[in-house]
């Protein structure tokens, strides 16, 4: 029965991680675009992601039994409650860890990296499973991305250019103030000394669009599509994140399927609302700039980027797998002795 409370506090802590690395990703673009606050925008996540957990519920089932583990591990190695909970410690401490120093990383490679390093210390790792079911999948998506990334916004970008919508100019006009008069006491009187205008560097710009869309204004409805994707991110990585969670409770005795699944929704919105901020600064700030054309579509796909702070990430990524496997190796090979 202890174990088995243990491993439920592990995958509340791995789910809280999760909201915590994953929150800002479906939003970062919202925010980095400046057209929704950092705090707003965490809240809309963290809204629409528990309607994806909460949709889980009835349509995350095989998901869920895919990261159980069965059919990539053998069943000894299965069967032994240990394997729930060294997954859990495995795939928390290292999402916790990235979001300690804010690298946006794959809670999925986390876990995946758990069942083999888990696999690897029990002796009984099946690599042809684990290569079709988990490595071709996580191999190719990024690819993907990047690839439809560039298609769509040549397209965007073309289709904005026939149809005649336009980008502003970057300027900042205001009054300008300065003391005029000093009395005895010290107190300065201010007067206006004309308009100012002032040309702001481009990576402070935020670019806006003038035009119509099939009669509705270009960015009325530029924001009103980036509002909607970033919303639908975050109800997909609900729906797909939550089961996979919930699968280290799944077979305990004392819980449902349906609750294992709601405790897991519950620690991803906890996770994403109240330790958000370092991996959120760097999703909406560090890795690009963006307008709001280029953040629509990189909620679609992926976005441009700062090449330094891009290769951060995908060492991040690289080294997310071999971290899990090693804890989960370690874990187990600690609890089987």
């Amino acid at each position: 029965m202890w174990i088995g409370l243990l491993i439920v506090a592990f995958a509340i802590v791995l789910a809280f991680a999760n909201g915590a690395n994953d929150n800002s990703k479906g939003v970062a673009t919202l925010i980095g675009s400046g057209l929704m606050p950092e705090r707003k925008a965490v809240l809309y996540a963290g809204a629409a992601t528990l309607l994806g957990s909460a949709a889980a519920v009835w349509l995350g089932e095989e998901l869920a039994h895919k990261f159980t583990g069965k059919g990539i591990v053998d069943t000894v190695t299965l069967g032994s409650t240990l394997f729930p909970l060294c997954m859990g410690v495995a795939a928390g401490l290292t999402v916790l860890l990235a979001t300690r120093i804010g690298m946006p990383i794959s809670t999925t490679h986390s876990m995946v990296g758990a069942i083999i390093g888990i696999g690897l210390a029990g002796g009984g790792l099946h690599w042809s499973a684990v290569w079709s079911k988990f490595f071709y999948p996580l191999l190719a998506a990024p690819l993907l991305a990047v690839a439809s990334a560039a298609a769509f916004y040549g397209i965007a970008r073309w289709f904005r250019i026939r149809t005649g919508i336009t980008e502003g100019t970057c300027l900042c006009v205001g009054r300008a103030m300065q003391p005029v008069a000093v009395r005895s006491d010290g107190t300065l009187y201010f007067a206006g000394s004309g308009i100012t205008l002032t040309l702001d560097e481009q990576q402070n710009c935020i670019r806006r669009y003038a035009g119509e869309i099939f009669g509705i204004n270009a960015q009325t409805a530029i924001d009103r599509l980036h509002l909607l994707s970033a919303g639908a991110i975050s109800f997909a990585r609900g729906l797909n994140d939550t089961p996979k969670i919930a699968a280290l409770m799944i077979g305990l005795s004392f819980l449902t399927d349906s609750r294992a699944v709601i405790l897991t929704g519950v620690g991803i919105l906890a996770g994403g609302i109240l330790m958000v901020r370092r991996v959120s600064q760097t999703m909406s700030a560090r890795i690009t700039s963006m307008n709001d054309g280029q953040a629509f579509s990189a909620n679609l796909t992926t976005a441009r980027g700062h090449p330094r702070m891009i290769g951060s990430i995908l060492l991040a990524w690289v080294t997310t797998l071999p971290v899990a496997a090693v804890i989960g190796a370690v874990c187990w090979t600690v609890f089987t002795r």
